[in-house]
Formats: C-alpha cells, sequence, structure tokens
C-alpha cells in the first residue's frame, strides 16, 4: 500500500486526488458510494504487479477531491469532464475502464460520451440503463418501489444527511459495506438510515475495523452530500442527455455481478440481463459473469477473483 502515490489534478474547474502506482497500459478505476479510491486497493496492488499502470481517483464530492455543495454540478457531463481532463492531464490518450456501482454508472456514460478514449470496459453491479424517453427515472422508482425506497429517500437535501448524522459515519459505512440482503433497499423516514437499534453491526471478514476507519475519517471531513448529489442529479442527466437516447454502448465489455447484489433483484434487471435486453444496447458485452453467493461491494468482498477478472478481460486488448 505504501507504494500507492498520491496527487492532486487540477481538471475541469476543480482538485481531484488521484491514487496511482505501476507503470505500463493504464487502468482506471471508479468507484461507488459510499466508498473511495481506497475500495480498488487489492486490485490496483494486483494489476500493477502484472503490468499495468492502475489509476484511481477519489471522483468529485469524496475524499480528498473537491466538492461543489450543489447536485446540479453532479451530473454526468461533470464527472466524464473530470475523467477526461485527468486522462489529458497524465498523458493518456485511451485507458481500460473499470467501474462499480455510480463508477459503473459513470463508466456507461464515458462510454456513451468518449467511446475514443476507452479501449475496454470491465463494468460491476449496474446494467446500463437505456434513457426512457416518457419518464424521469426518478418517478420510474417511486412507481416501482415506493418512497421509501433509498435512491428516493436520498432525493431531498440534507435530510438523509441528518439521518447519517444521529446514525454516526462508522455505522452508516458498516450498514453499507456489509449488507448482504438482496432485497432492495426500503428506510421508512420513522425508522431512518440507522436503523431502530443500535446494536453493533458484525463486521465481514473482508472488511477490517481499520478499512472503516479510513472511510470515516475522509466521510467526516467531507460529508456525504457530495456522494448523494449523484442520487439527486438523476433527473438532471436524464434531461441532460436527450440527444443521446437510443444510443448503444459500443466498447468492449465484460460485466460482472453477484447473486445477492440489491442491483441484480431489483424488479426486472435479471429478465433484462438474461433475455437479451442488455446485449441489445451493448451489442460488445462479450462475457457476463454472474457471482454465486457474493452481494454488492464484491471487489471487497472477492479481491482477487475480481482482480483476475479484469486482468483475465483487459489483457486480451
Amino acid at each position: 500500500m505504501e507504494k500507492i502515490q498520491h496527487k492532486t489534478i487540477h481538471t475541469n474547474g476543480i482538485n481531484i486526488h488521484v491514487a496511482e502506482i505501476g507503470e505500463g497500459p493504464a487502468v482506471l478505476f471508479l468507484h461507488g458510494f459510499p466508498e473511495l479510491w481506497y475500495t480498488w486497493r487489492h486490485q490496483m496492488l494486483s494489476l500493477s504487479s502484472r503490468g499495468y499502470r492502475a489509476i484511481a481517483p477519489d471522483l468529485r464530492g469524496y475524499g480528498d477531491s473537491d466538492a461543489p455543495p450543489c447536485a446540479s454540478n453532479y451530473t454526468a457531463f461533470h464527472i466524464v469532464g473530470d475523467l477526461v481532463g485527468l486522462l489529458d492531464a497524465l498523458g493518456l490518450d485511451r485507458v481500460f475502464l473499470v467501474g462499480h456501482d455510480w463508477g459503473a454508472v459513470m463508466a456507461w456514460y464515458f462510454c456513451l460520451l468518449r467511446p475514443d478514449r476507452i479501449k475496454a470496459l470491465v463494468n460491476m453491479s449496474v446494467v446500463f440503463s437505456p434513457r426512457n424517453p416518457k419518464r424521469k427515472p426518478i418517478e420510474s422508482l417511486r412507481a416501482v418501489l415506493g418512497d421509501d425506497y433509498y435512491i428516493c429517500r436520498f432525493q431531498e437535501p440534507g435530510e438523509a444527511e441528518e439521518e447519517f448524522a444521529r446514525a454516526g459515519t462508522a455505522r452508516v459505512i458498516k450498514k453499507f459495506l456489509a449488507s448482504r440482503n438482496p432485497a432492495p433497499p426500503k428506510v421508512p423516514k420513522e425508522i431512518g438510515f440507522g436503523g431502530r437499534s443500535q446494536k453493533p453491526i458484525t463486521l465481514p471478514p473482508w472488511l477490517s475495523e481499520n478499512d472503516v476507519q479510513y472511510y470515516v475519517t475522509k466521510f467526516d471531513q467531507k460529508g456525504f452530500t457530495g456522494g448523494l448529489n449523484y442520487y439527486r442529479a438523476m433527473d438532471l442527466n436524464w434531461e441532460l442527455t436527450a440527444g443521446w437516447t437510443g444510443v448503444q454502448i459500443k466498447v468492449p465489455v465484460k460485466f460482472i455481478v453477484g447473486d445477492l447484489d440489491i442491483t441484480y433483484n431489483t424488479p426486472g434487471v435479471k429478465q433484462y440481463i438474461h433475455n437479451g435486453g442488455f446485449k441489445k444496447r451493448v451489442p460488445f458485452l462479450q462475457e457476463l459473469v454472474i457471482m454465486e453467493g457474493v452481494a454488492h461491494f464484491l471487489q471487497l468482498e472477492k479481491p482477487e477473483e475480481i482482480s483476475e477478472h479484469i486482468y483475465d478481460f483487459i489483457q486480451r486488448f
């Protein structure tokens, strides 16, 4: 870990913190919520030992990167703009891309908007969802999953932040990272994100108290608003990407998801993946991996296997 180098790069009007290690073809890792560059540490060390240059930023709003306060500063165009500027600053024309959770969503957008910068994509957990021209995403989620669905509950500025503060940062991090319930998370306001009881959360073997503390330190400094703003910009993304309705993802893709992942168990997703809808919209999907008994944070839960999956795919190009 001490061999991983850290730097700050000014791009797209903000400062982005970047962790990197190794030399060779570049692999850009995009983290999700509530995570940091740190979520990719195992894969970075593995790939750098095999002749790759592993690069993992704290995305805007997270960790040691700048966090503009307004949700309208967290659209896909902002994030992709940050990343293109980052690649330019590092002197990189094209990279391999790896994403998870919100990092996966932004990886899809990156491939949609700037496929010329991506050699191939290994994406995890979140499938590419085509834009529905008839209904905004939050309206669709409310219709299918109700007002208590966690993404719907995240929409009101300040509300989730207050509940997180009452629960305590460590408990929030543990509840997210250690959860193995595949059901779509619903959080009634009377219960809140901390849960009814404050009984201790047992950590899985792949998540240490030291790991939790690293996340806690960074989120205590920055707060959760930056990360939550990605959810709050979902409808704005929908408005801004009207011109890309129906456009396919045209880069080589490997997709990995755990069968206990909440995203895989969201209504309609399994059918979309297995009945041809996903392949239709991602025509260069070359590999689909469903990991048995694995939940959402698969790169932490199965670090060696995920590293192998990434290496196995990108070394072909």
